[in-house]
């Protein structure tokens, strides 16, 4: 039980909202690194003189480190101290930041750049798990509710204040406070820098060891190497997909079928130790399974569209980056105020009946982008993106959240590291799919060389059809998503917590 005084794990008192609001702040630094890039890829194409694949690396292999080192998330909270932990977890976010904000512009530097976003992702997909478990150890039961609706708050509004703030950067050279702040790309990891530095020097204050370790507990390295592997040349054969297509055997589908063994393997291995690197029996339990499979198709159906759509708007109907993330802000902004209503929602109308009711809505949203054209209005763009923001809200946090209340609690640690990274899988793949269905279909039919210099007004219209024709098919996929997503929720059964065998 949880007193007014709540004590460390060595009996010490401290004050949970200023430990819970500065971890917050600094998650919602570390947050803005996986939705900020979306609307800066053409900058960044630009700039370092890269196509449009190249540049989606930074977003690729972003959510890649991230899935990668997530299924160590619960070992290490179990095994740190919570202080240790969460302090050298945003010191490592802070030197990825910087060492992409301080990349030269250069088109042989661009592995830089990536080094940095790897660096950054690493830290990014501990903070999400080490919040959460956070939370359920600090709040009671009647604040728990207050603190994961924050939390479900600052997940939802990375998607808002990302992109625009991008655009808002980008457009043109800004005045705030006295200070100048100029239209260049550094800027948008300048100012997540900034706070994540701030809540740094805040947290030797104001952190404590709140979650109880396990000193014995030992790193099985077969199994952190064969997760590491596994995942990563599984999702290095998506991303090869782009530029290479199904046909390249050595590049894409070797990688994959190498990434399906080792994950299977390290399953194999999971389920006969005695305490596993990450505890996949959870997945025995019948509604965490079908809810963790409604939250990949979520996630999927919005992070690909997602990352799609500011390139979209800016290549197609010549956007400036600002304006492209303005289209987007009232959808996002949606989904940031309505994820926690969704949550207290779940209490009430139960996780299958939001969940269908979500899907069904996200595929409404999202059947007209399979129709776009270049002429599509952006207030019919904006209005069609809130709609699938708004089933996104209604899916995610009521998934979350039944996944978990499915569990005993002596799984939670498991159970959110093994969600967390299914659902960061997800992205990945989702992300790496879209692009390169669009890449493909856009390499496909884009017009010769040849006719550049015949018909120069031809082979532009030809250009723009063909990006049309690769947008339209990633979001048809997308479309897909959703409608698995519906069927699958079908076979969601009950609330009730069940042990795991």
């Amino acid at each position: 039980m949880i007193t007014e005084q709540p004590t460390d794990v060595h009996g010490r008192p401290y004050a949970r909202w200023p430990l819970f609001i500065t971890l917050l702040l600094a998650t919602l630094a570390g947050s803005l690194m996986q939705s900020t890039l979306g609307t800066a890829l053409p900058t960044l194409m630009d700039k370092f003189d890269i196509n449009l694949n190249t540049a989606q690396q930074a977003t690729t292999w972003f959510l890649l480190a991230m899935a990668v080192v997530i299924p160590v998330s619960a070992f290490l909270i179990k095994r740190i101290p919570t202080k240790r932990l969460t302090i050298g977890i945003f010191t490592v976010l802070a030197v990825g930041i910087a060492i992409s904000a301080f990349t030269p512009e250069k088109h042989s530097m661009w592995w830089l750049f990536l080094v940095g976003r790897v660096v950054a992702a690493l830290a990014a997909g501990l903070m999400m798990a080490l919040l959460q478990i956070i939370i359920l150890n600090i709040f009671s039961s009647k604040e728990r509710s207050v603190a994961m609706g924050l939390f479900g708050l600052v997940v939802g509004m990375s998607p808002a204040i990302g992109p625009t703030l991008t655009g808002w950067i980008l457009d043109k050279k800004h005045h705030l406070l006295g200070l100048t702040i100029p239209a260049h790309w550094q800027v948008i990891f300048y100012i997540p820098l900034i706070v994540v530095v701030a809540c740094l020097v805040i947290m030797p204050f104001v952190m404590r060891d709140v979650i109880e370790t396990e000193d014995d507990l030992k790193l099985d390295w077969w199994s952190f190497i064969l997760s590491c592997f596994g995942f990563g040349t599984f999702l290095l054969g998506f991303t090869n997909f782009a530029t290479d297509g199904w046909d390249d055997f050595t590049n894409v589908d070797l990688p994959i079928l190498i990434g399906v063994v080792l994950i299977t393997i390290f399953v194999r291995r999971q389920l006969k130790l005695e305490k596993p690197f990450l505890d996949v029996r959870v997945f025995k339990n019948w509604d965490f399974s079908v809810a963790t499979v409604g939250m990949i198709m979520a996630t999927m159906a919005m992070m690909g569209v997602e990352m799609m759509l500011p390139t979209y708007l800016q290549n197609v109907h010549g956007m400036s980056t600002l304006d492209s993330g303005l289209t987007l802000l009232p959808g996002a902004l949606l989904m940031g105020v309505l994820s926690p209503i969704a949550g207290a929602l779940y209490a009430k109308a139960g996780a299958k009946r939001l969940a269908l009711g979500g899907f069904t809505v996200l595929a409404a949203g999202t059947l007209p982008f399979a129709f776009l054209s270049a002429t599509t209005p952006a207030v019919i763009i904006t209005t069609m993106y809130g709609l699938r923001m708004a089933g996104i809200a209604m899916v995610l946090m009521p998934l979350v959240t039944a996944a978990m209340d499915s569990l005993p609690t002596k799984y939670a640690t498991d159970g959110t590291a093994v969600s967390n990274t299914t659902r960061q899988l997800a992205s990945s793949v989702g992300v790496a799919l879209l692009t390169s269905i669009t890449q493909n279909v856009i390499t496909n039919n884009k017009p010769g060389h040849a006719l550049k210099t015949q018909n120069p007004l031809l082979y532009a219209d030809k250009v723009i059809n063909a990006s049309m024709d690769g947008f339209k098919t990633a979001f048809a996929v997308g479309l897909a998503f959703a409608v698995i997503g519906l069927v699958v929720m079908l076979f969601f059964k009950s609330k009730a917590k069940k042990e795991v065998a």
